[in-house]
């Protein structure tokens, strides 16, 4: 793997350009190393919040779906105003840093939240930070790497993300294995990997601008000062909304919304599968770690293949992974085999479209209006799955676990070939182009 010594963006190292093509940015790797110690922080959390809800609490599994639901689906009230802020403003690193010490302070106050009122306010907060943060931090890693490699620069920084992701729940079951009911030891703990990665975030990332900018910076250094006026002015067009209205983002939205309304909680899943083998719920964090070890193992060849053989088709297949995700859970039949089967399929799924929308987003979009068009995909999928969370919760509530899980396979099923046409359809969205050659 390569670690630039630069932390110039991207776009502003024309000469290196065909040198380093294919090659990480130690931007992204920073950014990567920001996101391992927020998501051990987050994730140490989330990996005992079904069990906390339902078990230590006693709230039912609509209680659980309607937070899962927030988890889900809150930070899509400001994920555009995040990504409009730092397209507007320039400055996507100090909307980041905003975004990650709200979370911060979220972390803090689950030290002290009782009842089903206090978690909703706190994991409302946590996800209004996440929705400010994510989209300008994924506006910094695209302007930091080249278009060719967009995918693999995310599969990068995802498998950083996913290395949190996986000790986090790792984390929580030491906690709770050496102290049973230790569950304000995790949130301690949270709370200080979370001022870990706003600290790095805060002291080793550099203040980056969008790619219009940066060249107008460099051509004024090379020119007199009447000319660079008038250059700046041509290579440093602001941000307008009209710049979102393609029609291959829109599709691409629409697809990422369908999608989106039936990819139900993690948690839903692992409860399912916690009831139907009947382990110790000691033991349910580690299904997080299963999970998050498979999107590790995954992330970077994924990112690889879809920049090679086409995003929207490895977008497409990673939701035929979940389908088969949501059929093994549905089995009647037990054992550690199909669990095992399950959290592999989901985490190959979490590999194949997480980072894989962001790219596809970033490549349908101008450089001014990066960060607002990666927070409008991230936007619709969180709306959505709000909804699925929700709605699974009821559904579970009404007609009992194996029936919920297998509507929801059944429904994503149906959709599935309906939104491969709308990606595919020729001539229209050349998403599935290798590499962005569309562009």
């Amino acid at each position: 793997m390569y670690i630039s010594l630069r932390n110039t963006p991207g776009p502003t190292r024309g000469r290196n350009r065909g040198r380093n093509r294919g090659r990480v940015s130690s931007i992204v790797i920073t950014l990567g190393i920001v996101s391992l110690l927020t998501d051990v922080a987050s994730e140490s959390v989330s990996a005992i919040l079904p069990i906390y809800i339902t078990a230590a609490i006693g709230l039912s599994t609509v209680a659980y779906g309607f937070i899962d639901g927030l988890y889900q689906g809150v930070s899509a009230l400001v994920r555009i105003g995040g990504g409009w802020v730092a397209d507007r403003g320039q400055q996507p690193k100090w909307v980041a840093f905003f975004g990650y010490g709200i979370s911060a302070v979220a972390r803090g106050g689950l030290l002290i939240a009782t009842g089903f009122g206090a978690l909703t306010a706190v994991v409302t907060l946590d996800r209004i930070g996440k929705g400010v943060r994510t989209a300008p931090r994924d506006a910094m890693i695209a302007a930091a790497s080249d278009e060719a490699s967009l995918g693999r620069s995310f599969g990068v920084h995802r498998m950083l993300d996913t290395v949190g992701a996986a000790l986090g729940p790792l984390l929580a079951f030491v906690i709770l294995f050496v102290i049973p009911h230790g569950y304000t030891a995790v949130f301690a703990v949270s709370l200080a990997f979370a001022l870990a990665g706003l600290a790095v975030l805060g002291l080793m990332v550099p203040d980056m601008r969008s790619a219009p900018r940066a060249a107008a910076a460099a051509a004024a250094e090379r020119t007199t000062a009447a000319s660079t006026a008038h250059e700046s002015a041509a290579a440093a067009p602001r941000f307008r909304w009209r710049q979102l209205n393609d029609p291959s983002l829109r599709r691409l939205l629409i697809a990422a919304g369908l999608f989106g309304l039936l990819t139900i909680g993690d948690g839903f899943i692992y409860l399912v599968l916690q009831s139907r083998d009947a382990f110790a719920t000691e033991w349910f964090p580690l299904l997080y770690v299963g999970t998050n070890i498979t999107f590790l193992a995954f992330a970077v060849p994924a990112g690889r293949i879809a920049d090679r053989f086409g995003r929207a088709r490895m977008f497409v297949i990673g939701h035929l992974v979940l389908l088969g995700a949501y059929v093994v859970a549905a089995l009647p039949a037990t054992g550690p085999v199909l669990t095992v089967a399950c959290l592999v399929l989901l985490g190959a799924f979490y590999a194949s479209t997480d980072g894989i929308l962001a790219a596809l987003a970033a490549q349908h979009t101008p450089p001014t209006a990066r960060a607002t068009g990666i927070a409008a995909a991230q936007t619709v999928v969180a709306l959505t799955r709000l909804v699925a969370s929700t709605g699974f919760g009821l559904l579970w509530f009404m007609v009992g676990r194996e029936t919920a899980m297998v509507i929801a396979a059944g429904a994503l099923a149906l959709v599935l070939p309906a939104v491969a046409a709308l990606l595919w359809a020729p001539r229209r969205m050349p998403l599935d182009d290798p590499a962005g050659a569309a562009e």
